[in-house]
């Protein structure tokens, strides 16, 4: 699934990036780095059991940790933990894809009905594009909903229900395809579909003949130089790694861990397991031209107006979001979340600045009577935290 990025700014457009980011930068032990930790401190402070980032700036690294793993033991987090990161998978498919389309196999811009006819039927296989797909223009209405339909009341029952179901693709695609669509194809804005990535899986599954996660595993992960992160199998994650809890907007009460969870629901979408660490250096060898062509890098960098999850309208690329500030650069990256964890990863246009971070628990703002998300003081130190972590 996908958060919304706490700090945001005005959409304006940019170029390709041409910086390059150290793989392993010394540790840095300035008063910038106490002012992080501060900050870090804030968010854990604010209601977060555990929270655990890595920042990058200037060729120098900071990694730091505030509060619990596990809630009930004490233990703590640490920077190096392992996380869930949710809708940042994403950018990892993207990445897929466009290597397949600098081989000459996939046509950006060609009908998915080219491909999977018997996926995308009929005149709406025709209409959306493999572009439409990856901006989330193709008008297909996100499957979630539906495989837990509870959300809908809302309540809990089918997150729970669910823990241990294991949903195959091509269900998850009946699911949003048969649902009354989100808007036309190639219609602006577009609107966030966790479906579109589904269907792009099985198109790597169609031009390469093995399974996405197979391919993405050897050609991204593998190529970025990524030492701990993997698509999970079962319901448990391999390593050092925090619970996860969930509020479900303070239905919940107290959050629920659930960190032991069949990701089969988000499939190739929103399910890989990372650290921060080789978040920034998958970005960073992303966005300097390391795992796709520079002219592959260019089209994952035009974005779209697209309306999110949570009702917000981000700038979207090809997998990829932007993030304009004024008096502090454009940044591109991606932020996720599945029950009970966020993780945000951004890395500035000139690749001097990077900044990874993950939360132990998601949706922890109570609604209104009327559905809204109410203010909530993490809210603030979040944002505090990214503006410190982004602009210095």
């Amino acid at each position: 699934m996908k958060i919304r990025m706490a700090l945001c700014g005005g959409v304006a457009a940019l170029g390709i990036c041409a910086g390059t980011v150290a793989a392993a930068p010394p540790q840095d032990t300035s008063d910038r780095a106490a002012a992080l930790q501060s900050a870090l401190d804030g968010v854990h402070e604010a209601g977060v059991p555990g929270v655990f980032a890595e920042v990058r700036d200037s060729g120098r690294a900071w990694r730091g940790a505030s509060g619990v793993a596990d809630v009930a033991t004490g233990r703590p987090v640490t920077p190096d933990m392992l996380q869930r990161v949710g809708s940042i998978t994403k950018t990892f498919t993207a990445a897929a894809i466009l290597q397949q389309v600098d081989e000459g196999r996939i046509r950006l811009d060609a009908p998915i009905a080219d491909y999977l006819p018997d996926v995308v039927q009929g005149e709406r296989g025709r209409k959306i594009t493999i572009r439409m797909l990856l901006n989330h223009t193709s008008g297909i209405p996100d499957h979630i909903r539906y495989a837990f339909p509870s959300l809908q009341v809302p309540s809990p029952k089918s997150v729970d229900d669910n823990r241990f179901r294991q949903f195959s693709r091509a269900e998850l695609i009946e699911l949003g395809l048969s649902a009354p669509p989100a808007g036309e194809p190639d219609a602006t804005p577009g609107v966030y579909s966790n479906t579109n990535y589904l269907i792009l899986c099985e198109l790597l599954v169609k031009v390469t003949g093995v399974r996405a996660e197979d391919y993405i595993t050897r050609n991204v992960i593998r190529r970025a130089g990524l030492k701990h992160t993997y698509f999970p199998t079962g319901t448990h994650i391999k390593g050092p790694h925090a619970r996860m809890y969930e509020s479900l907007w303070g239905l919940i009460d107290p959050p629920r861990d659930y960190s032991v969870y069949n990701m089969s629901w988000v499939a190739g979408t929103a399910d890989l397991v990372s650290t921060m660490n080789d978040l920034n250096r998958f970005f960073g060898r992303l966005l300097d031209g390391e795992i796709v062509s520079r002219a592959s890098l260019r089209e994952m960098q035009r974005t779209t107006p697209v309306i999110e999850l949570d009702g917000s309208t981000s700038a979207y690329g090809l997998g990829l979001e932007k993030i304009d500030i004024p008096g502090c650069g454009t940044f591109w990256g991606n932020g996720g979340t599945v029950w009970g964890a966020v993780t945000m990863s951004m890395t500035r246009s000139d690749g001097t600045r990077q900044m990874s971070i993950a939360l132990n628990l998601m949706r922890w703002n109570k609604l209104d009577g009327e559905g809204n998300p109410q203010p909530h003081p993490i809210d603030g130190a979040l944002k505090a935290l990214q503006e410190d972590a982004m602009c210095g």
